[in-house]
């Protein structure tokens, strides 16, 4: 299947992605295929591709059709096993791979995200993947590339983990009021910007946010108790669990601190 979609013009590369490419799938797992692309892949000739493994129509959506930053694709049942398809932008996972090396990173909103889509996730997928084809050589040099964790990129999200201790604050506040929707926005907010500190931390891609609880508690010099504490504090949702939180975040940023020693910023608010 890779190499009949490296055929289609404007398709450079296919990678293998998900749990699959990194050992940690089930028995029923998704095949996640990334179609590394430049320029305008050929919808049609991608549909004619996707309903031939299937045995049936398929629609594939083109670029932009599945929101900003998780571009288009299509999912399709071959011999009944799940496969999905997923369009990058060659071109744009580059660019962002070169605003990494400098620490800088975006955090976009995404469907099927609901923290938000964290743009170091592009060169993470590439560093994570196995490559399946990759005529041209693009992707394998990018790999190689993406496999040593950039440390400004490292300080940067070290640094951002004040946002967690302003989103418990603001959780608090609403705490007290019993506005419950408010303050699990906010605390999974704080939440998820700490596993994505501490993946940091350890030179770790952070793909988006299923499993990045549990991946961040495993990690060396994580706090004692992070899932559970973390865990108690999204049931409670009370000005209790808010407290709870707190001691969350401040641990993590005791964690961090050796990140960036002897840096001034947002790291000592």
């Amino acid at each position: 299947m890779a190499e009949r979609l490296t055929a289609v013009p404007g398709v450079r590369a296919v990678v293998l992605g998900g749990s699959r490419a990194r050992g940690t799938h089930r028995p029923d797992s998704d095949w996640d295929l990334g179609l590394y692309y430049r320029g305008a892949p050929d919808l049609a000739a991608l549909t004619a591709l996707a309903s031939g493994f299937q045995g049936s129509p398929v629609e594939v959506a083109g670029p932009g059709g599945w929101g900003p930053w998780v571009n288009g694709g299509a999912w399709l049942r071959v011999d009944g096993v799940p496969v999905d398809w997923i369009l990058r932008d060659l071109d744009r996972v580059e660019a962002v791979w070169s605003d990494c090396r400098q620490g800088r990173y975006e955090v976009g909103v995404q469907p099927g995200h609901p923290l938000g889509f964290w743009s170091p996730a592009y060169p993470g997928e590439v560093a994570l993947g196995r490559v399946l084809a990759d005529p041209h050589g693009e992707l394998t040099a990018l790999q190689m590339q993406t496999s040593d964790y950039p440390e400004p990129l490292r300080e940067a999200f070290a640094e951002a983990a004040w946002e967690a201790d302003f989103s418990v604050g603001a959780a608090r506040k609403s705490a007290a009021s019993g506005d419950r929707l408010h303050v699990s926005l906010c605390l999974s907010r704080a939440f998820g910007i700490l596993a994505q500190s501490l993946h940091a931390h350890h030179r770790t891609w952070c793909l988006n946010e299923k499993g990045a609880l549990a991946a961040a508690a495993a990690l060396p010099d994580t706090p004692a108790d992070f899932a559970a504490r973390v865990g108690e504090a999204l049931t409670g949702l009370d000005p209790s669990a808010v407290e709870t939180a707190a001691t969350v975040v401040r641990d993590v940023r005791e964690v961090l601190r050796g990140t960036v020693a002897g840096r001034t910023g947002p790291l000592s608010r």
